[in-house]
């Protein structure tokens, strides 16, 4: 591995690095040696910058679940255009699109990093908990506009719009699902609260 080289933003390109393998290879295949030589720079780099590797993975999910704040703000300001089911259909597929099925798995697979991940976030798996949050706060404003019911339990819609989508995008080494099948997927859930 090359040494003395200068590396701008070095937590960023190690997560960038992380993001390439999951996607790739999954995550039995994240190691600290995979994700430096996928960076481009030498072991001893990361554990300067981190603790230790289960470390850098903690930071690693708690970095791309901060990377959501952009999406939800999209999402919500998509309220009162298209339709709930379209705007619903595209915000899942771009979650599920993204490296959080693959962040999903390697929470499950390491201990030490659900351990770790329990000390800032006390429930739940980030990724899935923080996009729940998200469906429930764009569901809450179009029961706003009108455009679902007055008494919909926008916090019950989310978690099963989220966990659904989770088990039509899980398998990482297939085909992603069709857009028909993630819209009518969206459609059932919501079918009984869209106005």
């Amino acid at each position: 591995m090359p040494t003395g080289v200068a590396l701008r933003d070095v937590r960023e390109q190690l997560f960038d690095a992380a993001d390439r393998i999951l996607l790739r290879d999954g995550p039995s295949a994240l190691t600290s040696r995979a994700v430096t030589a996928e960076a481009g720079c030498a072991k001893g780099v990361l554990h300067r910058h981190f603790e230790d590797f289960d470390a850098f993975l903690a930071e690693f999910v708690l970095d791309r679940v901060d990377r959501m704040d952009a999406q939800t703000a999209e999402l919500r300001e998509s309220a009162g255009t298209g339709t709930v089911t379209a705007n619903l259909a595209g915000a899942l597929t771009a979650l599920f699109g993204s490296v959080a099925v693959a962040i999903v798995a390697l929470i499950t697979f390491r201990d030490e990093l659900r351990a770790r991940l329990r000390r800032t976030w006390p429930a739940g798996v980030p990724v899935l908990t923080e996009a729940c949050i998200m469906i429930a706060s764009y569901l809450g404003a179009e029961r706003d506009l009108g455009r679902i019911a007055a008494d919909a339990d926008v916090d019950t819609l989310a978690a099963t719009l989220i966990g659904t989508g989770h088990l039509l995008f899980a398998d990482r080494t297939g085909a992603p699902p069709e857009p028909a099948a993630v819209r009518k997927m969206v459609a059932a859930v919501i079918a009984g609260v869209e106005r």
